[in-house]
Formats: structure tokens, sequence, C-alpha cells
């Protein structure tokens, strides 16, 4: 096995060797190949030996985020290759942006950032067939393997082998997509058609809330408490009014979250930094039937246990690393504590309710800034006075 430049009497003497010849991508040599030199049966394979270099954002340490380059991947047999067009910075980006890592989870190595993405088929391996060169689609970073014993009971979010984009769990780190090509399996792509690039990269945090809906039950006609609003805190209130909530109400120690919240649905919300708090809402054991806690604050947590009503369901979404639980009141309230960890088949079901505009998005994507301004973008993405989703433009 040889690997081979343009020499016409080169590549000449090694198919008259029938030898496996590895060939350049370049388009325009493959075809001089294909039109100039008979191959007599020779097996010619396609490989990248000069890779097109993409713009990606890496983050190194605490408050090192680079734009490097690197190169592009080859879309193989049932993947796709994706001009990337939008990214959102999650809150597991800031906290890799400004502390290195959360809880336990630190960088041991650089790594590409990102998981909240939408993009435009560029190319399609062998066996695609669902999905068409230009199409919009948003871009799952859920890939589990398929194999293990929690995909067996498919309990796919829980993949002994999850391969979840832009991860320091594992080591090596599961880089991430916050490039401008990735090459990904069909099978994550969900098309897009008819929403702008900023809503499809906005699938993957729905799916969240979407994940801890379904893990909550029936929410017909429940009284439902948000704690913290940021972007899963509003889509949680999206995701809860979609399930029949009858009354929501939204807590933080920002006005200008808070305000978008009452926007997108509350019913009320209360500032935490003034007045009583939840006080009201905690005569006669509580008042809540459903906890959304999306702040993955102590206090907030505390707090918000004792506005919650017996039997009620705590949907624990906040990643804030680990903190001290009331297991009195939640014994004697009999309260359900229920872990909400990512998401699987709710990511299709995300891009569906957008796409039908049963549940909108938009006033939740406040700021898009180009790829050359990544460092900025992040923060700006971190500043709850100003916004609530900011997305990455990466053409």
């Amino acid at each position: 096995m040889e690997y081979v430049g343009a020499a016409h009497h080169k590549i000449s003497q090694l198919v008259n060797e029938n030898a496996i010849v590895l060939l350049s991508t370049n388009l325009s040599f493959l075809a001089y190949v294909n039109d100039n030199i008979e191959t007599q049966g020779a097996i010619a394979v396609a490989v990248d030996t000069e890779r097109a270099l993409m713009k990606s954002i890496v983050i190194h340490a605490a408050k090192d985020l680079r734009i490097e380059d690197q190169e592009v991947d080859i879309a193989g047999p049932g993947e796709v290759l994706v001009d990337m067009a939008a990214g959102g910075i999650c809150g597991s980006d800031l906290h890799y942006y400004n502390h290195g890592g959360f809880g336990t989870i630190t960088l041991k190595e650089p790594m590409v950032l990102g998981h909240e993405v939408s993009g435009r088929i560029a190319a399609v391996g062998d066996g695609v067939t669902d999905l068409q060169p230009g199409q919009l689609v948003a871009v799952s970073p859920s890939r589990p393997c398929g194999d293990c014993r929690y995909c067996n009971e498919a309990a796919f979010n829980q993949c002994l082998n999850m391969r979840f984009y832009g991860s320091a769990m594992p080591f090596p780190h599961i880089q991430g997509a916050f490039r401008q090509q990735l090459v990904a399996h069909a099978a994550q792509c969900a098309p897009a058609d008819g929403l702008s690039v900023g809503e499809a990269a906005m699938a993957e945090p729905l799916a969240v809330c979407l994940h801890a809906t379904r893990r909550a039950g029936p929410l017909l006609g429940k009284s439902v408490l948000v704690t913290g609003c940021g972007p899963i805190g509003l889509l949680s209130i999206m995701a809860a009014r979609r399930a029949g909530a009858d009354f929501v109400l939204a807590t933080d120690i920002s006005d200008f979250t808070l305000s978008k919240a009452k926007e997108i649905g509350a019913d009320e919300t209360i500032n935490m930094t003034s007045g009583d708090g939840l006080a009201a809402f905690t005569r006669d054991k509580g008042h809540f039937d459903i906890l959304y806690e999306c702040s993955g604050v102590e206090i907030a947590v505390r707090g918000a246990i004792e506005a919650m009503r017996p039997r009620g369901i705590v949907l624990q979404l906040g990643l804030g690393g680990d903190m001290k639980l009331p297991m009195m009141a939640i014994t004697a309230k009999e309260l359900d504590l229920r872990g909400c960890f990512r998401f699987h088949e709710e990511f299709f079901t995300g891009v569906s309710l957008m796409q039908k505009g049963l549940i909108d998005v938009k006033p939740l994507i406040t700021h898009t800034l180009p790829l050359s301004d990544a460092v900025q973008a992040f923060d700006i993405a971190g500043d709850r006075s100003q916004a609530i989703k900011a997305q990455i433009a990466f053409q």
C-alpha cells in the first residue's frame, strides 16, 4: 500500500502492479485519474491526504478560550458533513469557560466546546438517503453506543459509552461541535425545514426540558414552580405549559430574566432578593405539585422544598455541584426527588413542536455574534442582566 501524488507515471505503475492506490480527495485530481488512466481492476480508494482546515472554538483552561485551525473530517457510510450555522452557548460551556469545569468534572486536555448546534448538509456518505445537501438540520449531541445494558433498556441518556459533544466527563474528552464543519451520523440530524438556524440550535436545551417534563408525569391542571430563569428554566415554563400546567410561578434574582419568564407564559414571578420570597406559598405544608429546579443553587432548592405540597415531585435539572438537602422535609412531605439528565428521543420531538408553532423559542435568543467574537459571546452569555441565549454564527 502506498500514498501517491499527482505523478501520472507513478499511478500507472502502481495500477499495472495491481496495487491498492490511495488517492487525494481533490475532485479535479480524481477526475483526471478516471479520465486518463486505465485501472485494470486495481482498487482505488479516496483518502484525504491534505485535508481542508476549519475554525473551531477550543477551551484550554478557565478563561483560556481560543479559535484554532483544525482539519475537516470526511463523511463515511451513514454519515453527513454539516456546514455549521448556529451554536448556542450552554451553562456547561460557561462552566468550562469560567471555571475549567464543574463539580468533579474538570478539563484535562484542550477540548472543542459546544453541543447546541444547527447547520446545513454539505455532503452525504454512502447509504444516506433521507437527508439532502443544503437541508437545514438540528444536530443532536446525544451519541449512545446502542449496545450497553442501559441502551438495551432504552435508557439511552444513561449509556455507559456515551459520546456527548463537548464533554470532559470521560478522558480523552469528547470533542464538541463549535466548529465550522462537523461530521455526524445521519441519525443525529433532525430535519429543521421551516425554522431559522437559531431556532434549530435551540432543539438541544428544549429537549432537556421535554425530558424533565416526561419525568414529571401528568401535568394537566398542576401547579408548577420553576426556580432559575436561565434558558433551561424558561424552556421548562414552555414545556410545562404545553403539557397542561394550570399555574406557573418562576423565581430568580434577575429582573431581566423574570421579565422574560412573564413574557413567555409564567403567571407570576418573584425576585428572591427582595420581599418574603416564597413565604406565601409555604402555608398548610406548601402549594406546588411540581418543581423544576433549574438553578443548581442550594438556597434555591431549600426554599422551594418548603413551598412544595406533600407528595409533590422535585425535578432537579440544575447542575451546580453537590449540595446539602433538607432530607427531613423531603421525607415528611413524601416528596419524590427525580434527577433529570440530558435526553435522547425528545430531541426530535422538540424540533417537531417548534416546526408546528407549538413552542416558540425566538424570544429567548437575545444575542448572535460571529465566530471571530467567540470570547465576547461567552462573556455576554454569562451576563444574566442582558442575555438569555447567546449564539455563535459559524458562517
